[in-house]
């Protein structure tokens, strides 16, 4: 898988306690990385990062993406081949009640991060995790492609667009230039949806807590359309890109942004997203609109040509098993308190990886990454 490249690569992921976080960080070692971790504590219990812990780490450490000083040193000690930047303050909502922690930890956090590799002084790659959201939103039933405007309505929006400005500046005002430092890439994801998210404001977490109390799902923006997406179906598409930056000449056009989003027919109103999820969980939800609740996109589309001609990459699972996935990961822990967890999630990313296999994705064939 992703050409062998992770195999035996010392890879630092930050926000290796978060939902995604975590689930890259049980595929790297999988694939026989050894992952470093830095992150703020899990904030919720239960949590992903906890249930998958035990022999996924190589060394973890507990820093605010905020602290350069503590950033620093920790990049410093892990020694990384490769750095996965996902710490972020990542809900919308909570942007509104904190919009300067929101702004510090995912601009200012980046920004510590691009200089914590920038001084190491070696070609290591990095790859920055932003989100779909980045795009200033016009409402186009079309999708949004990497070179459309950067913008944002809401203050998580702004820091995300933010983020893809500050990765462009240190990109072509340090990496490029300098013979010794690696290349620089951005990503930017649809909707994920997995198991192991356990995020307040959620819709996935939000229905499995009321369905696991036998409570209708109170849906407050139901008819919003999103690009849903797989938790695998996104990091396949970062650890591709990563192993492809990673062995690209110095200066390559991979070296820049990529969508990873699902294909077209993923692009579902939250209802439907309830409703499928229904079919394997039952139970009932009610709308929960509230005319005074902070602006949220209606629409929201992401075209992913460019993953597709420069990477070859394409979405593995449609709509239908993202969503069964899902449900049964969630219906699984409920139904065994959570023990086997880290097994039946190892379980999901084999599943997967041979589902892509089958279907002949780039990044799951014999070979190395080009």
């Amino acid at each position: 898988m992703f050409g062998g490249y992770y195999q035996g690569k010392r890879v630092l992921v930050t926000g290796h306690t978060g939902f995604k976080g975590a689930w890259l960080s049980l595929w790297l070692r999988q694939l026989g990385a050894q992952v470093c971790g830095l992150a703020l504590p899990p904030e919720n219990a239960p949590n992903l990062h906890e249930l998958i812990q035990p022999g996924t780490f190589a060394a973890a450490s507990i820093v605010d993406i905020r602290d350069a000083d503590a950033v620093a040193e920790v990049v410093r000690a892990a020694k990384p081949d490769f750095v996965f930047h996902l710490a972020a303050q990542a809900l919308v909502r909570r942007s509104y009640a904190a919009p300067v922690e929101t702004m510090q930890t995912n601009v200012l956090g980046t920004v510590h991060m691009l200089e914590a590799v920038r001084q190491l002084r070696r070609p290591v790659p990095m790859l920055v995790v932003t989100t779909d959201k980045c795009y200033e939103n016009h409402g186009w039933d079309h999708g949004y492609r990497e070179t459309d405007a950067l913008g944002g309505h809401d203050v998580y929006a702004a820091s995300k667009a933010a983020c893809e400005i500050v990765v462009g500046a240190w990109q072509r005002s340090f990496f490029q230039p300098d013979a010794k430092l690696g290349n620089v890439a951005t990503a930017r994801a649809g909707n994920v949806i997995g198991g192991g998210d356990f995020a307040t404001d959620r819709i996935v977490p939000d229905c499995v807590r009321a369905l696991a109390s036998k409570a209708p799902i109170r849906v407050r923006n139901p008819h919003a359309t999103r690009p849903w997406q797989h938790v695998l179906d996104c990091l396949s598409g970062y650890l591709w890109l990563g192993a492809c930056l990673a062995t690209a000449p110095k200066n390559s056009p991979l070296a820049g942004a990529f969508n990873f989003g699902p294909a077209l027919q993923a692009n579902r109103t939250v209802g439907v997203l309830v409703e499928e999820l229904l079919r394997h969980w039952p139970g009932q939800w009610l709308e929960a609109s509230d005319p005074k609740a902070p602006h949220e996109a209606g629409r929201l589309h992401l075209a992913i040509d460019k993953s597709a001609a420069q990477l070859g990459w394409q979405p593995t699972w449609d709509f239908a098993d993202t969503v069964k996935h899902t449900a049964l990961w969630y219906r699984r822990f409920a139904a065994c308190g959570g023990r086997g967890s880290r097994a039946f999630t190892v379980k999901q990313i084999a599943d997967f990886s041979r589902a892509a296999k089958t279907q002949g994705q780039a990044w799951a064939a014999a070979g190395k990454a080009t």
